[in-house]
């Protein structure tokens, strides 16, 4: 079982505690807050093409996501949502999403933590989920291969 921290952690926190990782050093990620209503935490994953994953902390909890394409450029949109509904396990340890970004529905993949996890298991998630971004663009593809077959 995973160890707990006593402190909450903070964007900010995370960033600093990012800084001093072997990840940063060894320049497989960087990151920096974005500044809003809430700081938000933008890791750049060098290793995944420059992948944005962005972290938000509320509450009891971290939010890892990553913002994937635009609901609108996906054929047969509704045929693609069950698709990644039964597709679900294919992508561990990540949930689809459709969020609103600047007025436009965007599929987003996210990943939830605990706020008193430890930075290992943060660096563990932030991973994690570019491999599942990546995993999610080659179902995309995939729907995209088999739904053409299908017509």
């Amino acid at each position: 079982m995973d160890a707990v921290i006593e402190t909450p952690w903070t964007v900010p926190a995370v960033k600093a505690a990012l800084e001093t990782s072997e990840l940063v050093r060894d320049g497989e990620l960087s990151a920096r807050v974005l500044q809003g209503a809430e700081p938000v935490l933008l890791a750049t994953m060098h290793d995944y093409g420059d992948l944005p994953v962005y972290l938000s902390v509320g509450g009891e909890q971290i939010v890892c996501s990553v913002l994937l394409w635009p609901v609108a450029d996906q054929p047969d949109r509704h045929a693609f949502n069950e698709f990644l509904l039964k597709a679900q396990r294919v992508v561990p340890l990540s949930n689809f999403a459709i969020t609103t970004v600047n007025g436009e529905e965007v599929y987003e993949l996210m990943g939830e933590l605990s706020c008193r996890t430890t930075l290992q298991t943060i660096l563990i998630e932030l991973r994690t989920l570019a491999e599942n971004a990546i995993e999610a663009t080659e179902l995309r593809e995939t729907f995209g291969a088999a739904s053409a077959g299908a017509a």
